[in-house]
């Protein structure tokens, strides 16, 4: 979609100036003397060590160039071609165990609101200064060659690079852990990885050590009751709400401490694909997070989040029915509502993957004067893992890489090791040291200060008591949803455990769900063939309390729309073929484009497509054929005027399911025009359209189950269109009223009045 891109940029970057300053910060300059450009340098090809090399294409060896026998043996000598092979062989360093698969961007963080009654943090509380950031998406169970719109947790770990030193939050897109104990992390990424007899499957929980190990740690069950909602396939990573996972501490200058968790949420709201897409993305594009990313910030569209702090105060650690410590628990949005205190912004992508997104490195014991640890017991070990993970990627010397050393000054008497980059000059390199140099900072001075707590119990491998508590909040979190999400979350628990051929786990699997919700377990059991009957001994219910809750907020993505309804990145395929209206298609993009969307012509083929009454001079280029891209790779679809267009299409059986499929996946379709109107309605089938309103001959826009239909069509009337378009209902615009069904993601209520069931796709 190059092409598209390219087009839109020109119309997006209307203020180039004002762009280059905001993508400036003093990370991009802090990495400018690492970049080299050898497309835009006049030095030729040299060896690593310097010398010129004249010949790239021939190892040195014996031969004799007037004998056709005359090839003799390569020589080892050859110190350039030795030099080469060696570096490509060494070219790989070890893949992440977990979160294999990533891509990555530069940003920077603002503050809106100084929090001094909590932190003494001078990222939270100087509103003057722009941190730069680095943050990296990733998905958790693959390799880095699977693919990205997978069913699994994203990661989505956030790098601030402060005055004070870098800060770094390793976050999902999902608030709780499968674990409540780091020591039972290699356990659970054993059992969710590719099995060990077989390496299968990849990127997938649905096998039978997944379930298996989700059933015997039942600590598990709310974790795993998110990771078959909507939230583990989200449409974008630009889409995705991230949260710290852990209970972190903020201090303030009082010497005052408070238990935060931190949480940020998406300008575009939190939207999700549909489970069919997502199979059949996997396919097709298996970049298609990755590239998702890259496009919208390469075309100016900035993907932003409000970044916010759930806050309890110290004295009030131990008055909730659950502990605070437990990453396994939500703080219920009703108990402890998110403050929303800054924003961030992704406005800059890598110049080179592997150096910045594949090198970078995160640590949840990196934090700043004013940020602490609580004994959250997976944040504990975490804080040990991650550094020991990096040194085994990247060497002991992982923090001078450039992607990863701070912006504020570093100096200390650590040395040498593998790769050193930097070079200490003077006779000492200890404290203390008959110099004075390099002295520790006071905490008065801008010293991390620890917090003075005082600890008391036994030595002992115990949680603490309320640790032992499973199924309150994946009961929260099951209620919490609305009826399409609970919808998903059983189409997803049986295709999970469809895939699981031991009957001991599926069968047990059930049982565990009659804990959750008993409905939930009799329709996912009858699929799967489970237990139809609740166990003997079922767990208790939930006991509503002042701090147990049934149903909470902020739990269902529908509660996070997009803050001002937008279509902004939105991807629209116009399907057209020769005959096409001219007039139409030009001011249907028009409009497209104006509104941040990104209009993308799909026809039988990839060449000059010919306008009614018209040449190829007066043509348009296609994007993409028929068979060369297909809806899933789209927003929404829109079918133009042009009788002879329309005909053609009509007699493409590609086109017609490029119509089935997006109505199967519940997206926006828009058809303008009688022979377009009726094209629509002939693909979709007398049984749907008898459900589904299309447009009469009364000239009125018709909007129903977010198909959007106008049969008259007057090329004079419409023509500002494309000024005049609004984002809402509308019985006279056409555009305004299909702009308003993109806008709102996916029509739902087509799913839960079974719509899609009418239709092959």
């Amino acid at each position: 979609m190059s092409g598209a891109m390219e087009k839109l940029k020109e119309t997006l970057r209307t203020a180039p100036e004002a762009v280059q300053n905001l993508i400036a910060n003093v990370k991009i300059e802090d990495l400018r003397s690492d970049i080299v450009d050898g497309t835009k340098s006049s030095v030729k090809m040299t060896s690593d060590y310097g010398a010129k090399i004249a010949d790239t294409d021939h190892w040195l060896k014996v031969v004799n160039p007037n004998d056709p026998n005359g090839q003799g043996p390569a020589l080892l000598e050859d110190q350039f071609s030795r030099e080469k092979i060696h570096r490509f062989d060494h070219e790989r360093i070890p893949e992440r165990v977990v979160h294999a698969r990533g891509v990555g961007a530069h940003g920077y963080f603002k503050l809106l609101k100084p929090i001094p009654e909590y932190s003494m943090a001078g990222v939270l509380n100087d509103i003057d200064r722009t941190t730069p950031m680095f943050v990296r998406f990733s998905t958790v169970q693959g390799s880095r060659g699977s693919a990205d719109t997978v069913r699994d947790v994203r990661g989505f770990a956030l790098k601030f690079y402060t005055k004070e030193g870098n800060w770094d939050i390793v976050g999902n897109n999902i608030p709780v852990f499968f674990i409540q104990d780091a020591v039972k992390f290699p356990d659970f990424v054993h059992a969710v990885k590719p099995e060990p007899h077989n390496e299968v499957p990849q990127a997938q929980t649905a096998h039978n050590n997944f379930w298996d190990f989700v059933y015997l740690h039942s600590e598990a069950t709310h974790m795993f009751m998110w990771a078959v909602s909507d939230r583990a396939i989200p449409r974008s990573f630009r889409m995705m709400q991230g949260f710290g996972v852990n209970t972190f501490t903020l201090l303030n200058a009082r010497g005052q401490r408070h238990f935060v968790k931190f949480v940020w949420t998406p300008e575009l709201g939190v939207h999700s694909l549909v489970w069919d897409e997502v199979l059949k993305l996997g396919g097709q594009d298996p970049d298609f997070h990755r590239k998702d990313l890259y496009e919208a910030i390469e075309v100016g569209s900035y993907p932003k989040w409000k970044f916010g702090i759930q806050v309890i105060p110290e004295e009030m650690e131990h008055e909730f029915d659950f502990d605070i410590l437990d990453a396994t628990k939500i703080w219920p949005e009703d108990l402890v509502p998110t403050q929303y205190i800054g924003e961030f912004v992704l406005n800059r992508n890598v110049d080179e993957f592997f150096t910045e997104t594949e090198q970078v490195a995160f640590c949840t014991s990196h934090v700043v004067p004013g940020v602490g640890f609580s004994d959250d017991p997976l944040l504990q070990g975490r804080n040990f893992s991650y550094f020991d993970t990096q040194i085994t990627r990247l060497g002991i010397n992982w923090e001078e890489l450039p992607i990863n050393r701070p912006v504020c000054p570093v100096m200390n008497f650590n040395r040498d090791g593998a790769m050193k980059h930097r070079i200490h000059k003077g006779k000492v390199n200890y404290w203390p040291n008959r110099f004075s140099a390099v002295p520790p900072t006071p905490v008065s001075e801008g010293g991390y200060s620890d917090y003075m707590q005082k600890c008391v119990g036994i030595k002992a491998r115990l949680n603490g008591p309320k640790f032992k508590e499973h199924f309150n909040q994946a009961r929260l979190f099951y209620n919490s949803l609305s009826p399409i999400e609970q919808i998903h979350v059983q189409r997803a628990l049986a295709f999970e455990l469809d895939h699981c051929d031991e009957p001991i786990v599926y069968e047990r699997m059930c049982q565990r769900l009659y804990d959750i919700n008993p409905s939930l377990a009799a329709t996912v059991s009858k699929m799967v063939g489970g237990p139809l009957e609740p166990p003997e001994s079922p767990k208790p219910s939930t006991v509503p309390t002042s701090t147990t809750l049934l149903k909470a907020k902020a739990l269902s993505q529908l509660e996070f729309p997009a803050e001002i309804p937008t279509i902004a990145t939105r991807k629209v395929a116009i399907l057209l073929a020769d005959g096409f209206d001219a007039t139409a298609v030009k001011h249907l993009k028009r409009a497209i484009t104006a509104a941040r969307a990104i209009p993308i012509i799909i026809a039988p083929r990839r060449n000059r497509i010919i306008p009614a009454g018209g040449s190829s001079a007066g043509g348009i280029t296609a994007d993409h054929h028929l068979e060369g891209a297909r809806s899933t790779l789209f927003d929404a679809i829109l079918i133009p005027p042009g009788p002879q267009s329309v005909a053609t299409l009509h007699s493409h059986g590609r086109a017609i399911h490029w119509v089935r499929e997006a109505f199967g996946h519940l997206k926006a379709i828009g058809a303008l025009g009688s022979d377009a109107v009726r094209f629509l309605g002939e693909a979709l089938g007398g049984e749907v359209i008898g459900k589904v309103q299309i447009s009469g001959t009364d000239g009125k826009v018709v909007s129903s189950y977010g198909i959007v239909t106008k049969s008259v069509y007057s090329g004079d009337e419409e023509l500002e269109w494309w000024q005049k378009w609004k984002i809402a209902r509308d019985e006279i615009s056409f555009v305004s009223a299909f702009f308003y069904e993109i806008s709102l993601h996916r029509n739902w209520q087509r799913d839960l009045d079974g719509l899609p069931n009418l239709v092959a796709f």
